[in-house]
């Protein structure tokens, strides 16, 4: 085909050269709109994996039933007991659902905790040794251990403390083997867990959890020494509750076997409790639902970088518009030598296509390049403005934009076809020029 002639490629990129600015600013629309799509699509996944790891790292397998207090019209006082949540009783009775096969309970409060000098509002948590498997905790240092079932047996006091933790009430020393007091209560540290990545709130009342403050004792421990009823005071104002059981984990045996079990969980406890005092979160319902958000946000995100082509190709049209009028007298001379419409249409087609091509191909190095340059914005905005750093939400600062590999070629292929789309009017037009009146044209 004639088309495939290098001659007429040599001619086309020979005529593109003679317009060197003109070319280069069409040449920049195409490069924005590719670089625009690879960079929406890699942004848009990386802060929809993010998402889905939070979530998986629940468990797709687990199903969460949390104490909520439940919100009374016209209840103001809040100096009164609030009575509401999980029981010992529901733990025994949604245990026994044949499809579970493992029963995480947990209790929350926040306590002072106090070593020396040092005080700190912590994160207390009491659970059994399951937990640490559960949230995927794993020991800082030799000779740390989480919560063992003799411990649990014993109602020791012992606890296990987060690594930011330790670090805040043992700056130059390992925290292993110290005592600090809850309240008035004196707990060893057996343990110290590695900094971990803090989960978002992830739907129902499944709050957000840092761990960076977080006081891990065995669940026994904390029910005899604290029991269920807490009283916590801050800024003039009282909280007294009763709480048995914060939060239920349970684990399915079958993965197809969760959303059914999720649903006779909820029956359940809509039988046991006239409060709406509880919350169910199933994390594989909620992956689901990410994986269907992620798809509609990754086609808005390239609906609208496919707009800042179709600008591209109509910068390209406008370009090859205008040289179709300062090049009349040369398509005149071309016809009148013997050149048939299609090859008038062909030269100015391919001119259309190198621009696209060589366009497209330093939108792609410059999309390839998204999650260096956010890297290092980021370096830069935490070393010159610090402020503006800190104010920034942990989740925007830890996400790195992730290249689709299907939009690479997926751009690369609308930018040549827009190219094609918007060229062709223009060729057609200097095609269809009467020869005469085109060697008449000054």
């Amino acid at each position: 085909m004639q088309i495939f002639r290098l001659s007429i490629w040599r001619l086309g990129i020979k005529s593109l050269a003679l317009h060197p600015l003109r070319s280069l600013l069409t040449i920049l629309g195409i490069f924005i709109g590719i670089a625009s799509v690879i960079w929406l699509l890699a942004i848009g996944e990386g802060i929809s994996q993010r998402v889905q790891r939070q979530i998986e790292e629940l468990g797709t397998n687990n199903i969460i039933v949390r104490s909520v207090k439940p919100i009374r019209e016209g209840d103001v006082d809040t100096s009164s007991m609030a009575v509401y949540g999980l029981t010992r009783e529901d733990a025994d009775a949604l245990s026994q659902i044949p499809t579970i096969d493992k029963v995480l309970k947990i209790r929350e409060a926040h306590r002072e905790l106090y070593y020396g000098n040092y005080e700190f509002v912590a994160h207390l948590i009491g659970c059994t040794p399951e937990y640490a498997q559960v949230m995927q905790m794993e020991p800082q240092e030799d000779g740390s251990r989480f919560i063992r079932q003799v411990d649990l047996d014993s109602r020791n006091n012992v606890c296990v403390i987060s690594f930011q933790l330790s670090k805040k009430l043992f700056p130059t020393e390992s925290a292993l083997g110290k005592v600090v007091r809850l309240r008035e209560t004196p707990y060893q540290v057996v343990g110290i867990m590695k900094k971990r990545e803090a989960m978002g709130a992830t739907g129902g009342s499944l709050e957000a959890q840092d761990f960076s403050d977080d006081v891990y004792i065995p669940l026994t421990t904390f029910w005899s020494r604290i029991g269920d009823w807490t009283f916590e005071r801050s800024s003039g104002s009282r909280k007294s509750e009763v709480v048995e059981i914060s939060q239920l984990t349970f684990h399915v045996r079958d993965r197809s076997q969760v959303i059914p079990t999720g649903e006779l969980i909820r029956r359940q406890m809509k039988d046991r409790h006239s409060d709406e005092d509880y919350a169910i979160i199933v994390p594989l319902q909620l992956l689901r639902q990410a994986e269907s958000t992620r798809l509609m946000f990754m086609g808005f995100m390239g609906l609208m970088a496919a707009v800042s082509l179709v600008v591209g190709g109509i910068g390209i049209m406008n370009i090859m518009l205008a040289t179709v009028t300062e090049r009349t007298r040369e398509i005149g001379i071309r016809r009148a030598l013997g050149a048939k419409r299609t090859d008038i249409i062909r030269q100015f087609l391919i001119e259309t296509i190198v621009l696209s091509v060589v366009g497209g191909i330093l939108g792609i190095g410059g999309g390839l390049f998204c999650p260096i340059a956010v890297t290092v914005l980021r370096d830069q905005i935490a070393r010159f403005l610090p402020d503006v750093m800190a104010s920034i939400p942990e989740a925007v600062r830890d996400t790195a934009p992730i290249i689709v590999p299907l939009s690479i070629p997926l751009a690369f292929g609308i930018a040549v076809g827009v190219g094609i789309v918007f060229g062709l009017y223009p060729a057609i037009r200097a095609a269809r020029l009467n020869p005469i009146e085109a060697l008449r044209h000054e």
